[in-house]
């Protein structure tokens, strides 16, 4: 019996670059699609086929999908600054063009990959499960939770045999943006700063427990469903002290008041109207460093045997890959035998 095809968007992202391999090693076929100017590289296998186009291209993908089993849709922009049309564009239309092209094709699973963050503005004690009402706070945010609407009604409407993930904050390996930069990138720089004095709590997801979850729904998940999933929440405090005892930095932070955050936030964003450039500190990254995210991932768990990786290895193993790639010398008091 020859191995089902999965087909796969986003394949050359940080998520692809985890996804792709685990879906080859538990013995599906892929077929990744990657625009003419990614780098393809990881991708060189005899179990992955590459097809050149992107999600607006929806005569690409309506003859890309023939012959597929499965698709797992985990393109998408993200960003802490843009036009709210560009995030339309891509996380809106681009998953219209998704979805039409696998019910045309009949796929088996449908797996859409949205966010925890379509939650939005949300009180600082409530544990977010599948359940919390979305409140988006930002044009990506809105823009993956009419993504998730979308899907929705296809699946209602046309039998769309969906299932929706929502991971938390990405981190691991092949990162270099939001939490990355922010708790590892930042710290192994100098720059070491935190506001309410560490005690905001955060979300993470270590990306190859997303992969691994991603696997998992499509061969168990209920479709119809939405799954958290995330990592064990944690205060900013323990996440810098984590990274700072393995990468051997300092653990001392300069405490930043919010409303000084907030005015440079302001002032950083106001000017990139003026050069096109994102900011190093969007305004509307206020939303996801100045909120309490409880996450829940119960359900992924009993349902889709989601197990976690305690965030001490996640950072453990990003650190490595910092060091492996060049991007920082690893210290002599690097813990865990890091140390040259």
């Amino acid at each position: 019996m020859s191995a089902e095809t999965v087909f796969v968007t986003g394949a050359t992202g940080f998520l692809g670059h985890h996804l792709v391999p685990q879906l080859v090693a538990s013995g599906y076929r892929v077929r990744a699609l990657a625009r003419p100017t990614s780098d393809v590289r990881h991708l060189q296998d005899p179990n992955i086929e590459i097809v050149t186009g992107d999600v607006l291209d929806a005569a690409t993908l309506q003859q890309s999908l023939a012959g597929c089993r499965h698709v797992v849709h985990a393109a998408g922009l993200f960003r802490f600054w843009g036009a709210r049309e560009a995030f339309e564009r891509v996380n809106v239309q681009g998953t219209a063009n998704v979805v039409e092209a696998a019910r045309k094709h009949a796929v088996a699973r449908f797996i859409h990959i949205s966010t925890i963050a379509v939650v939005g503005q949300h009180p600082p004690d409530v544990v977010i499960d599948e359940t919390v009402k979305c409140q988006p706070a930002d044009p990506y945010q809105r823009s993956k939770f009419d993504a998730e609407n979308f899907v929705r009604m296809f699946a209602r409407a046309a039998n769309l045999p969906a299932i929706i993930l929502r991971p938390g904050a990405f981190y691991g390996p092949w990162g270099r943006y939001a939490f990355n930069r922010l708790f590892f990138e930042d710290p192994l720089k100098g720059l070491r700063l935190q506001v309410h004095g560490g005690r905001r709590i955060t979300f993470p997801a270590f990306v190859p427990d997303v992969a691994r979850a991603i696997v998992a729904a499509l061969q168990s998940g209920r479709t119809g469903e939405t799954y958290n999933v995330s990592g064990e929440p944690l205060s900013h405090r323990q996440a810098n002290a984590i990274v700072s005892r393995l990468a051997g930095i300092s653990s001392l932070r300069l405490n930043i008041s919010a409303g000084l955050m907030l005015q440079l936030a302001r002032w950083m964003t106001a000017q990139a109207e003026r050069t096109h450039r994102e900011p190093y500190y969007p305004i509307h990254m206020a939303s996801y460093v100045f909120q309490d995210w409880r996450v829940s991932s119960d359900k992924a768990r009993v349902e889709l045997g989601f197990t976690p990786t305690p965030f001490e290895e996640g950072a453990r193993q990003t650190l490595e890959w910092y060091w492996a790639q060049g991007l920082f010398r690893r210290p002599r008091t690097a813990v865990n035998g890091a140390g040259p």
